[in-house]
């Protein structure tokens, strides 16, 4: 199954579609969440569209029978897909009691544009009965047709001696990463907008759209002025320690009602605070989450930032072990880990009782002192870890000690 995009009509598969198939294969009921303009539609719409019937609550009359009568809706024996579904959350109770009576995989397929399990007005979650798989905005090998996500299920399959080979053998190419931070991911100005110009152009209407109809799904916000202030500061802090106190002070809002916002934010898909990596070692680790987006282009159009800033790469990074892991067949979780006395790795991976830490550079030539925290870590979890990566924008992958790789970041996603 294929998406297609651009003006080329060059093929773009996303990397969700097999677990999204799975997960109908299993469950009476799939949701698809995520950012709005992320494909969801897209994609839904294209997964067994002659078997499916299909409807979406943007349109009024269809809202309106969700509303009115919603059990009329969702019966029959054909499989549906109802798209944005969080405009009448109450609609999933219906949802579920039709599940009840006869239950069948893929009998729903459902898409909303906010997490519908954070959100206040939904008291249905469906528990048992459905799959919730998030879609995130488009990653570099999509938006280069290449299908599969990054390769970190394979780092931790291949033993590290093998990971330089593993990684020359993958189709990718050299690419200008501040480039790519500035379209981000959302399909339409990645891939069908040509400049920085009309990009802008779509992302303010994006931002107006969500600010004046999607938010107003979730809360009732009246002070837009002060909602878009704390979007700026939030994005001008991607890769930072959210202190949310003081993110508060510096735009002068409330502490509740900002720390309302930033839910708001997370539940849209858009904000994403990375939880610190807990553990029960002799160091004092810090715990506050760090603070990325779910589109370095959106980020940037926020921020009013022209030139990309090395946690803008480090988002970019996050952004395709996000893909990776909400669509991988293996659990996966990604933590930054920090000290009191200010070491830091920027990202680990845990998956299956094993750790693989990851640091971030933007410069092309990697020092030994850039790999200086990575070895503390390695060196505190050896028993669990065995090599790191120091990703770098050069162009040739090294080991520059015993158990760190310094690879260039276009190799890996």
């Amino acid at each position: 199954m294929n998406i297609i995009h651009g003006m080329n009509e060059r093929l773009h598969p996303r990397v969700a579609i097999p677990s999204l198939e799975r997960r109908l294969r299993v469950m009476p009921v799939a949701v698809v969440t995520g950012a709005r303009q992320t494909g969801k539609s897209t994609l839904v719409q294209q997964l067994g569209s002659e078997q499916r019937r299909y409807v979406t609550l943007d349109d009024l009359d269809v809202r309106s029978a969700a509303r009115d009568d919603p059990a009329l809706l969702v019966d029959g024996p054909q499989p549906i897909t109802i798209d944005e579904v969080q405009r009448e959350p109450e609609l999933l109770h219906a949802v579920k009691r039709a599940v009840d009576r006869q239950r069948r995989p893929g009998q729903f397929l459902l898409t909303g544009s906010a997490n519908l399990l954070l959100m206040h007005r939904v008291s249905e979650s469906l528990a048992g009965r459905a799959s919730y798989l998030n879609l995130w905005p488009m990653s570099r090998r999509e938006l280069h047709g290449l299908g599969p996500g990054g390769i970190w299920e394979r780092l931790f399959e291949t033993r590290p001696s093998e990971w330089i080979d593993l990684l020359r053998s993958e189709p990718n190419e050299p690419e200008d990463w501040r480039a790519l931070a500035r379209r981000g991911g959302f399909p339409v100005p990645a891939l069908q907008l040509e400049n920085d110009e009309d990009r802008a152009i779509w992302f303010d209407g994006y931002v107006r759209t969500y600010l004046e109809r999607d938010l107003q799904d979730l809360s009732n916000i009246s002070a837009l002025p002060e909602f878009r202030r704390l979007m700026r500061a939030a994005c001008l802090r991607v890769g930072q320690l959210l202190n949310q106190s003081a993110l508060a002070r510096d735009i002068s809002l409330a502490q509740a009602t900002a720390f309302r916002y930033l839910n708001l934010l997370e539940t849209s898909f858009l904000f994403v605070r990375l939880p610190a990596y807990a553990s029960n070692r002799t160091k004092r680790l810090v715990k506050t989450p760090k603070a990325y987006w779910s589109d370095t282009g959106l980020a940037m159009h926020l921020s009013q930032e022209t030139e990309p800033r090395g946690e803008h790469l480090e988002n970019m990074v996050l952004h395709d072990l996000l893909v990776w892991r909400d669509c991988g067949t293996t659990r996966a979780e990604i933590f930054y880990w920090r000290t009191s006395n200010n070491q830091e790795v920027d990202f680990v991976i845990e998956q299956a009782g094993r750790l693989l830490p990851i640091e971030v550079k933007s410069g092309a030539t990697p020092r030994l002192r850039d790999a200086r925290h990575l070895r503390v870590f390695l060196d505190e979890y050896q028993d669990i870890s065995d090599a790191g990566l120091l990703l770098h924008d050069g162009d040739m992958p090294e080991w520059i000690a015993p158990n760190v790789l310094a690879a260039p970041w276009w190799m890996l996603i």
